[in-house]
């Protein structure tokens, strides 16, 4: 962890209108939000460019893993398991 870091954990269950979305703030800086359904949760840049490496990767991470876990919960819904069209039904 950084010096910008606090730890904690929280464990919640997203509600029915729960998203995420990248947003940039006024200063024109990136942020994804996390809208858990009624709790939110940023995750910013870090204060110079030199940890943004690091928070790329972990974005990747968290990217490959959110969808390992969608997979596991509802292999149904997964890209490729069944007919992209409606003609490709027959």
């Amino acid at each position: 962890m950084s010096e910008y870091s606090t730890a904690y954990q929280v464990a919640c269950a997203p509600g029915p209108k729960a998203t995420a979305a990248m947003l940039r703030m006024a200063d024109s800086l990136p942020v994804l939000v996390v809208y858990l359904d009624p709790v939110n949760m940023t995750i910013q840049s870090p204060p110079s460019q030199a940890g943004a490496p690091e928070l790329a990767r972990f974005c990747r991470d968290l990217a490959r893993e959110a969808a390992r876990f969608a997979a596991t919960i509802d292999p149904a819904g997964e890209p490729g398991t069944g007919p992209r069209h409606a003609l490709e039904a027959r």
